[in-house]
């Protein structure tokens, strides 16, 4: 069954946006508890572009703090539409209740805790691991499969209801 990318490109957007949202409250709550600064974990994604240097900028930068967040948030759209992608190719698209969503987000994120820190190349891992506990970097990946949930739900609930007058 061919995959509707519209929809696939629609809920990786809003349920990425919420994912990425939350996994960035998450960084700031940890980084404000764990690392020099809140906005540390967040400079340390830009560590693409910066290279190690990133992983010691602890100020809020428009260098650093901004290309993080972006590529945080690029990372989370990418996954929600991996997600969305996969339920999709498996046939037409079920009406999924709220245990089926809540499985699919805790499986994504499980899986971009994993392609991170293990298939990743260094320069390419988040960067916030440099700063944060295994226990903190659990509750990042939790607060992103909570918001993939609710976002997936939210595009779900529109799509049931119907177009939109």
């Amino acid at each position: 069954m061919p995959i509707d990318w519209n929809r696939t490109l629609r809920e990786g957007a809003i349920a990425g946006g919420w994912a990425s949202v939350l996994s960035t409250a998450a960084l700031l709550w940890a980084g404000r508890r764990q690392a020099r600064a809140t906005v540390t974990p967040v400079n340390a994604v830009s560590h693409w572009f910066w290279g190690d240097s990133a992983l010691r900028e602890h100020r809020t930068r428009f260098s650093h703090t901004l290309p993080g967040y972006l590529i945080h948030h690029g990372a989370s759209v990418f996954w929600a539409a991996v997600s969305a992608a996969a339920r999709d190719a498996r046939g037409p698209a079920p009406r999924e209740n709220w245990n089926q969503v809540c499985r699919r987000a805790a499986i994504t994120s499980a899986a971009a805790c994993y392609v991170d820190f293990r298939l990743t190349p260094r320069r390419f891992t988040p960067g916030f691991e440099h700063h944060l506990s295994r226990p903190a970097l659990a509750t990042v990946y939790a607060a992103f499969g909570v918001g993939l949930a609710i976002g997936t739900a939210i595009v779900l609930r529109k799509d049931l209801s119907g177009p939109q007058r």
